[in-house]
């Protein structure tokens, strides 16, 4: 039954794949002459038509992807065509090869599979002579071109099921990866950070900061940086000159009414029965059988959130929301109606009711209309100021003349104060050039400004004098690492015991369990790493920005056999098994493309290239 399915599906793929060429306006009548293929490969032609419609359709799957229509030049240019043209060749060279082979489906099997493809079956569930002839019509096909594909296509399927067929990977490949995946450690460690030194650092010398900062310039760098001046106008600086009149901020808040007065509501989870009499028994469940209502939400296959109403009020419940507001949190009422049919409510929560005056709203809506009004306010202002920046004028009149504010700013890609918190601006801060004439442009906030490129400079060393601090905070941390590190390296040799750590007068972490992925804070950025490549009783000092760590490996544990080991096994093996089988099949298949000596007919190609838009 499996091969019937297989082939079934196979002549149904090939019966669709056939009528396209009709409903696509493809196929040989459609191209110019009397051209019918655009190739061979060994004893198999190429048609014309097969080539155009897979084309036809890798264009419009991309189409559908992208929800955009994409042009043949274009389709060309992403190599679309040809991995069209590779993939007929190598079909039709695998026909080749089963013709040489002698590989094929008898004609019983064939007719079998061709009366199960529903397509050809009449009302009556049987093989419709009629309707499989006008199908082929339809598709531009006659029986014979069918039936061979359709011979073709299995005979395919079944050679790659031969050379596929019982190709296994080496288990100990997956096993491998599954033991590096799965493997545990146990370790015990130790932080040693500025408080551990035994003795304190001195002070850095003038020269010793000039001859570190000479050493590791590469850490005192400033980024490539754009010398800016901007003009700027936001709404918020023109809310204080915007009035609203009272009859607006009246009319809004008669508009937020169901807001700004809220009756009061009920957090309320609802389950609804087919009939009165399932409702019933469910309620004596509750009541006598001490049955809980989770339990009963959970025996229709729902959960609580499938039944959550959320907050609602008394007229949204209808007819039972006298029930159901009389009732107290926690209660279950009902059976009650519902639109749905009877039902029990359970109320989780009771929310009084909320309202808010006009006086007490005013400041919140004079606020906002105000916002709002200045908002239109600047897009009014924009397209004059934009106008006297093409007449000429500079952003600094535009600022003595205007209400936009002039800044500076040192511009670079982790800039985020001040006007670089907007988008808007670190995108077209980014393409500036010194060409570019300042231009108006409008923010998401509806705030507007231009800018002007003054100066650039590449990456570039921080001065000496600007960079003290930070100089002298890196000498500290290299110093400091480095007494801990021979603080550290002095207590390794003894540090071999169960308790020795404690008695060196360390503070141990002991860690069990651990996986390559785990993350102990407070270790080094490859502390697991290190830890993985240790060997049981080993010590290592490894070191941080500002401290030092000292771990010793306690115990290896292989990956185990638990549940999650197992399914990540068998996923492995099986995806290695399909990867070395298509790897095997395309090196054979490509062995045979090469036998079959394909020949392209590149004027062919082009006349069905013409036809795409």
């Amino acid at each position: 039954m499996a091969k019937r399915s297989g082939i079934g599906k196979i002549a149904m793929w090939g019966l669709m794949g056939l009528l396209f060429i009709g409903l696509g306006g493809f196929g040989a009548a459609n191209l110019s002459g009397n051209i019918r293929s655009i190739g061979t490969v060994g004893s198999k032609s190429i048609p014309v038509d097969a080539y155009a419609r897979q084309l036809q359709n890798e264009i419009q799957a991309i189409t559908r992807q992208t929800g955009q229509p994409l042009p043949f030049a274009q389709a060309q240019a992403i190599g679309l065509d040809r991995a069209v043209l590779q993939r007929l060749v190598r079909n039709r060279a695998l026909d080749h090869e089963n013709s040489e082979l002698g590989l094929s489906i008898g004609d019983e099997s064939l007719r079998d599979e061709i009366l199960q493809i529903s397509s050809f079956q009449g009302v009556n569930g049987e093989f419709d002579r009629e309707g499989y002839r006008f199908a082929l019509q339809q598709g531009g096909v006659t029986e014979a071109e069918f039936e061979t594909s359709l011979r073709e296509e299995a005979a395919r399927t079944l050679l790659q099921g031969a050379v596929l067929g019982g190709v296994r990977m080496n288990p100990v490949y997956a096993e491998t990866l599954v033991n590096y995946v799965g493997e545990q450690r146990n370790f015990t460690w130790s932080l040693l950070d500025g408080d551990s030194l035994s003795t304190e650092l001195a002070t850095p010398t003038p020269e010793q900061l000039r001859s570190y900062y000479d050493e590791h310039t590469e850490q005192f760098m400033l980024p490539d940086t754009k010398f800016i001046t901007y003009i700027l106008l936001t709404p918020d600086q023109l809310t204080d000159e915007v009035e609203v009149p009272e009859e607006e901020l009246r009319a809004e808040y008669e508009a937020r009414a169901n807001i700004y007065n809220q009756p009061e509501r009920r957090l309320v989870e609802r389950l609804v029965f087919s009939d009165q009499e399932a409702a019933d028994q469910a309620a004596a469940a509750l009541e006598v059988g001490g049955t809980k209502f989770r339990n009963l939400v959970e025996e229709r296959g729902l959960t609580l959130a499938d039944i959550d109403l959320g907050d609602v009020s008394r007229l949204e419940l209808d007819a039972a929301g006298e029930a159901v507001f009389a009732a107290e949190v926690g209660d279950i009422v009902g059976p009650e109606p519902s639109p749905l049919g009877p039902a029990l409510f359970r109320v989780n929560a009771i929310l009084p009711a909320h309202s808010t005056s006009f006086e007490e709203a005013r400041e919140e809506l004079q606020q906002e209309q105000a916002i709002e009004r200045a908002v239109r306010a600047v897009e009014v202002l924009a397209q004059d100021i934009d106008d006297q920046l093409a007449g000429g004028a500079t952003l600094e009149q535009l600022s003595n003349e205007t209400q936009m504010q002039l800044g500076t700013i040192a511009w670079h890609g982790e800039a985020s104060e001040g006007i670089a918190a907007y988008a808007g601006f670190r995108e077209a801060a980014a393409t500036l050039q010194s060409s570019d004439f300042p231009k108006i442009t409008q923010l998401d906030d509806g705030s507007i400004f231009a800018m002007r490129l003054d100066d650039q400079q590449p990456e570039r060393a921080k001065a000496f004098e600007d960079a003290t601090d930070d100089i002298r905070a890196a000498w500290e941390a290299e110093q400091t690492v480095s007494a801990l590190t021979a603080q550290a390296e002095a207590l390794v040799g003894t540090l071999n015991g169960p308790v020795a750590f404690e008695a060196a007068g360390l503070d141990a972490f002991v860690e069990t369990d651990q996986t390559r992925n785990a993350f102990i804070e407070g270790t080094p950025k490859d502390f697991m790493s290190e830890v993985f490549a240790m060997a049981v009783g080993d010590l290592a000092v490894l070191p941080n920005e500002n401290s030092v760590v000292i771990v010793r490996l306690d115990a290896i544990t292989p990956a185990s056999d638990e549940d999650n080991n197992v399914a990540l096994l068998s996923q492995l093996s099986t995806q290695m098994d399909q990867a070395l089988a298509q790897d095997l099949f395309n090196i054979y298949a490509d062995d045979v493309v090469r036998r079959a000596r394909p020949q392209v007919d590149q004027r062919a190609l082009q006349a069905v290239h013409v036809n795409f838009p």
